[in-house]
């Protein structure tokens, strides 16, 4: 499905573009609308893309606030890689968007192909990247109206899927199919998912029913039919006592999105030679661990940020076989990106929130 007219491609791409910028880290305020940022030209590799919809998240929200430094907000290790950060910024690593101009080195029969970007970057102007880069992040993202990425980074997908739709795939199910990659999560195991309601959990339970396996998901009991809905098996309050209700050593996979307070009962409810996977820490980031249950239980730990080489080429797949379905809470135009980004914070929803940049 092409999302743009083959007239709207052919107009002369502009010189200046509107986008948001960060800059500097702090409250929304540090979000400012620019309409004269220049277009940037695609390099050696690169194609420049129109976005069209560009899905929020909490590494948007994370990075504004510096909670990636470890020390203090002015430190050198405040975004997403550990170095310091740039600014300006465009943020933004959810994209769904048309490609409308190549670099050297990238066939023209690209132009006019709808894309999703690959969040997680081993490429920047035609170079292989020493560690990987995050979209949005250690280079500019797609919160305005053109982006450049590598070519390998901007994967066709040919679905009837809408632009907003398509929008809220790639950050939160990137993430939670590289979580079950990682944990090798099969057809017969029992996997409990934290964090359930959000963009990644909310994938996860999908990604996880995909995949023919059991999901005990934990949530708001507010938004227990929506995730039943979705496929969860089974829905726990988020304070629920998780051995008492479920037993120890009861689970064979933990994919954990909160950690705090009630990380140590999803240690004791793994079954030995059960997998823990990570990719966020909304409830806390230092946890209580018992080293003596870590290895008397053989247990297996994923720190989960890099994609695995085959994860968005099998996610891409996945939207396409329509095995999974988009979530969107709600939508707003990228000027209203400090109130999209308070609705997001209040948690309130299930699913992606996606900004509309045409």
């Amino acid at each position: 499905m092409q999302s743009l007219e083959a007239s709207s491609l052919n107009q002369a791409i502009p010189e200046t573009m509107t986008g948001v910028q960060l800059i500097g880290h702090g409250g929304p305020e540090m979000l400012q609308v620019n309409n004269q940022i220049k277009v940037p030209k695609p390099a050696d590799g690169e194609v420049l893309i129109r976005v069209l919809a560009a899905g929020v998240n909490n590494t948007d929200i994370n990075t504004r606030t510096a909670w990636y430094a470890k020390s203090d907000a002015e430190s050198d290790d405040a975004s997403w890689s550990g170095n310091a950060f740039v600014f300006p910024r465009i943020q933004g690593a959810d994209v769904c968007g048309v490609i409308v101009a190549v670099g050297a080195n990238v066939s023209q029969n690209r132009v006019g192909e709808r894309v999703l970007i690959e969040p997680c970057l081993s490429e920047s102007k035609g170079k292989e990247l020493a560690s990987p880069w995050y979209y949005g992040s250690e280079c500019d993202g797609g919160f305005a109206e053109f982006t450049v990425v590598a070519s390998r980074h901007a994967c066709t997908i040919n679905s009837s899927l809408t632009d907003v739709e398509l929008a809220s795939f790639p950050c939160s199910y990137s993430t939670a199919e590289n979580m079950l990659t990682r944990a090798k999560v099969c057809s017969t195991d029992t996997v409990l998912i934290t964090g359930a309601s959000g963009g990644v959990g909310s994938a996860a339970i999908q990604l996880v029913k995909a995949r023919g396996a059991k999901v005990i998901a934990i949530t708001s009991p507010s938004k227990n039919a929506l995730l039943l809905e979705l496929g969860a098996d089974q829905v726990l309050p988020r304070d629920a006592d998780l051995v008492e209700t479920l037993g120890a050593n009861s689970v064979n996979v933990v994919i954990d999105l909160v950690a705090g307070k009630q990380w140590p009962q999803l240690i004791d409810v793994l079954k030995p030679g059960g997998r823990y996977a990570v990719s966020g820490a909304i409830g806390g980031a230092i946890v209580e661990l018992d080293v003596r249950t870590l290895y008397l239980k053989d247990l297996s730990f994923f720190g989960c940020t890099v994609l695995e080489p085959e994860v968005f080429a099998n996610l891409v797949a996945t939207i396409e076989s329509g095995k999974i379905k988009p979530i969107v809470a709600d939508t707003f135009a990228l000027a209203d990106i400090a109130t999209a980004q308070q609705v997001f914070q209040e948690k309130h929803h299930v699913g992606k929130i996606v900004l509309t940049v045409v």
